[in-house]
């Protein structure tokens, strides 16, 4: 059973809540699947996501060409990959992603995710970000099959969801 939930019209604010509620509702160890055209907003969410954490966000940067980066706070790492530079699933395999998978105490986000989406987990949260007609705000659809996550998902948007 899938899960998908779609929460329109977000600024940058909203972006910033938005990861406030989902640091402090998921667990502690979470796979997200980052997906959305240049300039959607991958690398901002993941900013606003680790500084939720408390990590400075001026010290996480696209990893576009260092392809991971890891930031520790509050015995909490997040792990940042971007797959757009990697030529297929298996260089993206040899990278030792399993291994950030399945790490507890870590949260592992991949940009461009949707071209290694054959190797992501089962249990991955998926986040597609697009941009709207106005260049500041953005829609974002959260797509899960695993029920834990999608029970969680729902609570931790409640307030964000639109009524009716």
């Amino acid at each position: 059973m899938n899960t998908t939930l779609l929460i329109e019209s977000l600024d940058l604010d909203d972006l910033q809540n938005l990861a406030n509620r989902l640091v402090m509702c998921f667990p502690s160890r979470l796979t997200i699947g980052l997906v959305g055209t240049l300039g959607a907003g991958k690398t901002t969410l993941v900013q606003a996501i680790s500084s939720a954490m408390g990590v400075d966000r001026s010290d996480v940067t696209s990893p576009t060409f260092t392809l991971l980066q890891s930031h520790c706070a509050g015995g909490q790492t997040l792990h940042h990959l971007d797959a757009y530079r990697v030529a297929d699933e298996d260089e993206f395999l040899e990278l030792g992603v399993e291994e950030l998978f399945d790490q507890e105490q870590a949260w592992t986000l991949i940009e461009w995710a949707d071209r290694v989406e054959g190797v992501m987990p089962d249990n991955v949260l998926w986040l597609e970000i697009q941009i709207e007609s106005h260049p500041d705000r953005r829609t974002v659809e959260f797509r899960t099959s695993d029920h834990e996550l999608s029970q969680v998902l729902k609570t931790a948007l409640r307030e964000m969801m639109p009524k009716g």
